[in-house]
């Protein structure tokens, strides 16, 4: 289906090129450092640091949705199109949930065993890596 005036144009980079892309997207739902963020067309353009977090696409014409866990980056939208700049970005359909769920496992451990602060910053964002990998893979 073509973009009309109710879609906008979504593409995720991260260093290892174009990793999602959509056309036709109504409502994109974003986790920035300074809270959620719902995008839909013409949007006043928007500039924004993400969280380690999901992304929800939403597509109403199709009835389309699209989840996606990200490391991180930063969002930019304007004339109807959001580029989004991760390290890392995986869709949920391609989560593997038993990994996620050791690295999960290994973090906690690292937690609890932590003997400086840097320790403790690092398994935490392995940790929340891990916990946005796996609820992005189990939710519908």
């Amino acid at each position: 289906m073509a973009m009309n005036e109710h879609s906008f144009k979504v593409s995720i980079v991260t260093p290892n090129g174009v990793v999602f892309e959509y056309d036709t997207a109504t409502l994109v739902v974003l986790h920035t450092t300074g809270g959620e963020l719902g995008i839909m067309a013409n949007h006043v353009p928007v500039v924004a640091s993400l969280e380690i977090s999901e992304i929800r696409v939403k597509d109403d014409d199709s009835g389309k949705r699209e989840r996606l866990a990200v490391n991180g980056g930063f969002a930019e939208f304007s004339d109807n199109m959001l580029t989004i700049v991760a390290d890392s970005s995986e869709r949920a359909t391609e989560i593997d949930v038993a990994r996620a769920e050791s690295a999960r496992e290994r973090a906690e451990r690292v937690l609890q065993s932590a003997e400086d602060e840097r320790e403790v910053k690092r398994a935490q964002l392995a940790l929340r890596r891990a916990v946005t990998r796996i609820h992005a893979a189990s939710v519908q």
